[in-house]
């Protein structure tokens, strides 16, 4: 085994690394970026070496920085996490050369998996079954057209090199064809310097079932079972579990024999996933599965599988790199229970899913009732520069619907504020009716989005909480040594009645609190009325303890600066105080300005000055996190300025075109 290793990679999933590696007595030397100087993962290694500036292609992609620091720390091994570097084989064969173990597959896997129309074409010579479709070396426009025509509208465009839902666009009629390429052709360029794709028959009631393998040296390959990923957001996985839910056990071993086939195919070694597409229009068949494509890495999802398999997926990645031999067989793993994973990012829901930056200034990982893979600590700053996600929950039940109720209790449990969250989403989802019942697909989502997000749209009973603390009569404003506390209600003819004005999004909540005396107060707001009694000291730091109606509550609630967020009955909110003496020229500018609703590059950019444009016409493209976001004209009318050019790195709030009123000038 090793004695020292260095985890080439940031985040939850070096802390991840790190946890398996010290229980095994082995050294662990972490790498950063000038964004990461004092992240936990810097903070947890034995012992950390810069790398590069904070953008990733500088400092996380630079493989001779890092091998560099890997020799410089006498480590014998890396290990790539997910991501960055992991899949890339000219940095295998780096680390070969610098005399450092890989601890993943060998370059040639990674070669042969790594281009899905070549991995297609493998998979058919090993007898695995994969989507109909075009998987050709030919790009050019007229062939991809043709093919697509063959195979039947709708189609899948798909980027050949990477994953993640990166350079994927769905059609559903021909003249939508040409600029759907051009997207993803930019975006795959973009994310994966690659700007190939492949056209497949699109599956209309999809689910994404993919099946943990691993092999060592020696010739030996099992499957660790399968994990059901359908809930997906911009093709990108959400919630996870394990198994899937109306797995047979034909299909179980059917799919299990093809991912073992596949690792064998191209002689695997290590942690790898195969993922399949799965036709269920008509339940799960054994003959309704084809191969989409192989992650040669360690998965994002891993801990389910080591939540049912009772096997940590790390330290058999670490065995296996070590060079020693598989001594369990496929008859000796089992399935034990059902496993859960949310991802909690920066993220707005709301606004498709755009991804959000800001500190972190409180939160509270459910860690007594659930396993956390985090990376961040309260004050941390969620950047643009990496992905953002703040933490996974991972649960494990006897049985579905007791991981379940798990999840959900977990996630209620959960805070952060600081950022906008994907936290209330994810709590409606565990609750929708359809997954409760393991009704999935990939489409879920999509079509519930608006039902989904409702669920994050606050009652009068957080609006009340929320606006208390505004106007000063509850949680911060609140002090024992404050000898003025006890007056603020007071007022010589009655009680007195106070105004907030809140922002959740871009609704403007506007509300009154009477408040009776010190401790009596009644909030009203959008023709409703809470009222409720402040219990004792109300609360010891963020808790607020109170009465509502003969039912003595708790609830939480975080104040810092402009923001307020609120937690509640299992729900949160977050609000912005706006300033009084703002805001009247952004009201104005907001219908003739276009901004950038998060840092990101500039990409494309469609509109020119004098240009007349009708509501929904595309304005610019941004790209965030690696995705694509295109800006939309808010109404009708001319452009007047174009403040951005390809290539711009913004800010969120940045204006970018200026409209004016058609006929104007």
């Amino acid at each position: 085994m090793f004695n020292t290793i260095l985890i080439a990679n940031r985040g939850e999933i070096a802390v991840r690394i790190m946890r398996t590696a010290r229980r095994l007595g082995i050294r662990c030397v972490a790498v950063y970026s000038d964004a990461d100087a004092r992240a936990m993962h810097v903070v947890v290694a034995d012992e950390a070496y810069r790398i590069g500036p904070a953008p990733a292609a500088e400092s996380y992609l630079n493989a001779a920085a890092i091998i560099a620091a890997a020799k410089r720390a006498g480590a014998e091994a890396i290990h790539p996490g997910y991501g960055f570097l992991s899949e890339n084989p000219a940095f295998v064969e780096a680390c070969e050369a610098a005399g450092l173990v890989f601890i993943g597959p060998p370059a040639g896997a990674i070669r042969a998996m790594g281009l899905k129309d070549a991995a297609k074409r493998l998979m058919v010579a090993a007898g695995v079954p994969v989507v109909p479709g075009y998987h050709a070396e030919a790009q050019d426009f007229a062939r991809l057209a043709e093919e697509a025509e063959r195979i039947g509208y709708p189609v899948l465009i798909k980027a050949r090199a990477g994953g993640g839902g990166k350079g994927m666009r769905r059609v559903e009629r021909p003249q939508d064809f040409a600029s759907a390429l051009e997207s993803a052709q930019r975006e795959a360029t973009s994310s994966f310097g690659d700007a190939g794709v492949i056209v497949e028959r699109y599956v209309s009631r999809p689910r994404h079932i993919e099946v943990q393998v691993f092999a060592d040296a020696h010739g030996n390959a099992v499957h660790l079972f399968e994990r059901d990923c359908s809930l997906q957001r911009r093709h990108q996985k959400v919630i996870e579990e394990a198994p899937a839910p109306g797995m047979t056990a034909d299909m179980r071993a059917a799919m299990g024999e093809a991912a073992v086939k596949a690792a064998l195919a191209v002689g695997y070694r290590g942690a790898g996933t195969v993922e399949f597409i799965v036709d269920a229009s008509e339940g799960l068949r054994a003959d309704r599965f084809y191969f989409m494509e192989m992650n040669t890495r360690l998965q994002v999802e891993h801990p389910v599988t080591e939540a049912i398999s009772g096997h940590d997926l790390v330290a058999w990645q670490l065995r296996v790199a070590a060079g020693e031999k598989f001594t369990l067989r496929q008859e000796h793993l089992a399935i034990r229970g059902h496993a859960f994973e949310a991802r909690i990012y920066a993220e707005d829901a709301e606004r498709n899913f755009a991804p959000a930056t800001g500190k972190l200034t409180h939160l509270e990982l459910p860690t007594k009732l659930a396993r956390v893979d985090t990376g961040v600590r309260a004050g941390d700053e969620i950047t643009p520069y990496y992905d953002p996600m703040i933490a996974k929950v991972i649960v494990h039940g006897r049985d579905r619907a007791s991981a379940l109720r798990k999840l959900s209790r977990a996630l209620e449990a959960t805070r952060a504020s600081g950022s906008v969250t994907n936290i209330a989403f994810l709590a409606a989802l565990a609750r929708h009716p359809a997954f409760v019942a393991g009704d999935v697909d990939t489409g879920l989502i999509e079509r519930e989005l608006g039902v989904l997000t409702d669920g994050e749209k606050p009652d009068i009973e957080t609006i009340a909480l929320a606006a208390a603390v505004a106007c000063g009569v509850a949680g911060r404003a609140r002090s024992a040594s404050d000898p003025w506390a006890s007056m603020i209600g007071w007022r010589q003819w009655g009680p007195a009645v106070l105004h907030a004005l809140l922002l959740h999004g871009e609704e403007r909540i506007e509300a009154t609190a009477e408040v009776r005396d010190a401790k009596h107060i009644v909030v009203s707001s959008r023709g409703e009325r809470f009222g409720f009694v402040l219990c004792g000291d109300a609360g010891e730091g963020t808790r607020l303890r109170y009465d509502a109606d003969g039912v003595t509550r708790e609830a939480e609630v975080v104040a810092e600066g402009a923001e307020i967020a609120v937690y509640v009955n299992g729900r949160s909110a977050r609000f912005t105080v706006p300033d009084a003496l703002g805001g009247l020229e952004d009201d104005a500018a907001g219908e003739d300005c276009v901004m950038a609703p998060i840092p990101g590059l500039v990409k494309v950019v469609k509109a020119a000055a004098g240009q007349s444009v009708a509501k929904g016409d595309p304005l610019l493209v941004l790209e965030a996190m690696k995705m694509e976001h295109t800006l939309i004209a808010p109404r009708d009318g001319w452009i007047a300025q174009v403040f951005a050019a390809a290539g711009d790195l913004v800010q969120e709030g940045t204006v970018l075109v200026r409209l004016e009123e058609q006929g104007a000038g």
